[in-house]
């Protein structure tokens, strides 16, 4: 079971505005602090009270890490859901990897602003970039654990650096952000593996970025379509950035697109509509 109360890093605009909370959410075998580096800063610049969710088993929750293998998808969309109800005021939410996946479930049944998803994880599921990775990069999984484990190696620096960021980043500059690399819960890994298989319950009706790097080695731009279309979302293809898109480079490009989409947003009433509770759903008008 998830943390009662889960973990959320609140980081206040550097001057207060009206505009809605932004609510990050991290990737698998990672934590919040990823957010912190580039983001987080660049939005409370802009106004945005930003918060970045901690998921069950990560980063400040070294308690559960015995237990993070107990924990699946379900449990983080519980975390999500709770952090959600304990803001001010309902957020925008910009989830990443599978971040992405635990927002567009806890959309099925709770609702946002609006939601960004930055190198979702496909709805065909993870499967096809495990079998990718066998036969084109076999010592990603030889190397994974020594990444996640702090056991990291030259050439485990490098083969994290080809998966995960853009060809321009050095990979010995990607060596600062190995602190932000943990294990990953293996009932959420297997369960990213048979997404396909489950059936969605519907979702919010609410305006949605799709967002990925030209250079993603995960989850390949060309999948980024079958997310935008299920969500009737505004595709953003971020050139020559990796996976990481909050780290690359290219993470300037990838910040003003959102902000781009965010001030689009505010200029159609979508983040100064009043909010009205119908049920257990959050409404706009």
């Amino acid at each position: 079971m998830p943390a009662k109360t889960p973990v959320i890093h609140h980081h206040p605009a550097h001057q207060p505005s009206a505009r809605p909370p932004l609510l990050f959410v991290h990737g698998g075998y990672s934590n919040a602090a990823l957010w912190g580096v580039r983001f987080i800063p660049y939005f409370q610049d802009l106004g945005y009270d930003c918060y970045a969710l901690e998921l069950s088993g990560h980063g400040s929750h070294p308690a559960d890490r015995t237990h993070l293998d107990d924990f699946g998808l379900d449990d983080y969309v519980a975390d999500l859901a709770a952090a959600v109800a304990g803001l001010p005021a309902a957020p925008v939410l910009i989830g990443h990897s599978m971040g992405s996946l635990v927002s567009q479930r806890f959309l099925e049944r709770g609702t946002a602003r609006a939601v960004a998803f930055l190198a979702p994880v496909p709805p065909t599921g993870t499967g096809g970039t495990v079998s990718r990775f066998a036969l084109t990069m076999p010592d990603f999984f030889a190397e994974l654990p020594n990444a996640v484990n702090g056991t990291a190696s030259e050439k485990t620096m490098r083969t994290m650096a080809r998966v995960y960021f853009s060809p321009s980043m050095a990979p010995e500059e990607s060596i600062q952000y190995l602190p932000l690399i943990q294990p990953e819960s293996e009932k959420a890994v297997a369960e990213m593996l048979t997404a396909p298989f489950r059936i969605a319950r519907g979702r919010a009706r609410i305006p949605a970025l799709v967002m990925g790097g030209s250079a993603d080695q995960v989850f390949p731009a060309s999948l980024l379509f079958f997310t935008a279309a299920s969500w009737n979302a505004r595709t953003q293809i971020i050139d020559g950035a990796g996976h990481m898109l909050m780290l690359d480079p290219q993470w300037p490009d990838a910040a003003g697109k959102i902000q781009e989409w965010l001030e689009s947003l505010d200029r159609g009433g979508f983040l100064t509509a009043e909010a009205r509770v119908i049920g257990d759903k959050i409404l706009f008008s």
